[in-house]
């Protein structure tokens, strides 16, 4: 049953033909409902399609296109604060876009790209990453791989001469390295392959310089994402109360905003609970994403919002508008991936 679910989605997710009366449904039957889509990182087309990890990455020039499409059709475009004040009052059709962790492409292609459209954008930060505390391993070998023919491991050196080569030995390296270990494992491949780790933290991430920028932004609205990305329900109460107050704290400390609202990484069933909706409200937090995906309605908990993560897969206005239409919360329900 579940393969039969999958591989209808898929069929659908190709054809707008397919799609637009179940969001004329949509409209019909919830007009008055939101959809919060999150993402990780950005890149155009043309390198997008070169990256190793590119699922992370959202295609920047599709993106371009949604959010045309989105004006086009009434949707209206707003931050997390006016999200949660629809939800309350039960107003309108409304998407809100989140970028989870914050690299420096949020800074440079992302948020660019927002105030081309003069719509908002929510920046969830993991205050490690602009710290300089959290290593960015994933990103530093993905950069290792995308600009050589060849990579020295622990075991030897592998040709990775073009991008099946390249694509295939990053999720063989970082599922490797995955786990607790991973930042050492990282630091061992830099000093094999002569990478200055400093440099290359601040080639990916976003610093507290560019953040304190787009503070100044109408268009951005900031919150926080943890200290360390730390999955929550695996934490004790009180290391879980210290990510998220810290994340808080640090992003008042610094840019001297309120941090009003916190997304949890990772985020999904196993994730994030009862308990920890209860620390985020407790940390100060006026509301909580996950990941779940589905539709914000009226009156929905505000610290139990779920979100759809958008990624590299989603390059059509089809995918798009199960999104929208709430169908891809639907399907993640009947086949218990939540």
């Amino acid at each position: 049953m579940k393969r039969l679910l999958s591989g209808a989605a898929r069929r659908m997710a190709r054809s707008e033909a397919l799609v637009r009366p179940i969001s004329m449904l949509a409209d019909l039957f919830a007009s008055q409902r939101g959809c919060l889509m999150t993402f990780h990182r950005g890149a155009p087309a043309a390198l997008w399609e070169r990256l190793p990890n590119r699922d992370f990455y959202l295609d920047t020039t599709f993106l371009d296109q949604f959010l045309s499409y989105l004006k086009k059709n009434a949707w209206d475009v707003v931050t997390m604060e006016e999200a949660t004040r629809r939800a309350r009052n039960g107003r309108g059709r409304f998407v809100n876009f989140s970028i989870d962790d914050c690299y420096r492409d949020s800074y440079e292609e992302i948020v660019p790209l927002f105030r081309r459209h003069n719509v908002p954008v929510t920046l969830f930060v993991t205050t490690g990453i602009p710290d300089g505390t959290l290593s960015l391993w994933a990103a530093g070998l993905e950069d290792a791989l995308l600009n050589n023919d060849k990579i020295t491991l622990e075991d030897g050196v592998i040709a990775v001469p073009d991008f099946a080569a390249k694509r295939a030995a990053f999720y063989r390296i970082a599922d490797s390295w995955d786990g607790p270990q991973a930042a050492d494992h990282y630091t061992t491949f830099c000093r094999l392959n002569g990478i200055d780790m400093e440099a290359m933290h601040w080639k990916q991430a976003i610093s507290w310089e560019m953040l304190a920028e787009l503070r100044d932004d109408p268009l951005v609205e900031i919150g926080g994402h943890t200290v360390n990305h730390s999955r929550i329900s695996s934490l004790s109460p009180e290391r879980a109360a210290l990510e998220l107050r810290g994340c808080r704290d640090r992003l008042i400390e610094q840019l001297g905003i309120p941090a009003r609202h916190f997304a949890f990484p990772y985020g999904r069933a196993g994730d994030c609970g009862p308990r920890d909706f209860a620390i985020a409200r407790d940390a100060g937090y006026a509301s909580a994403s996950t990941t779940r995906k589905g539709l914000v309605l009226h009156k929905q908990d505000p610290y139990s919002l779920p979100r759809c993560t958008i990624n590299g897969a989603d390059r059509s206005v089809a995918t798009m508008e199960l999104h929208l239409s709430g169908m891809t919360g639907i399907a993640a329900r009947m086949t218990g991936r939540v």
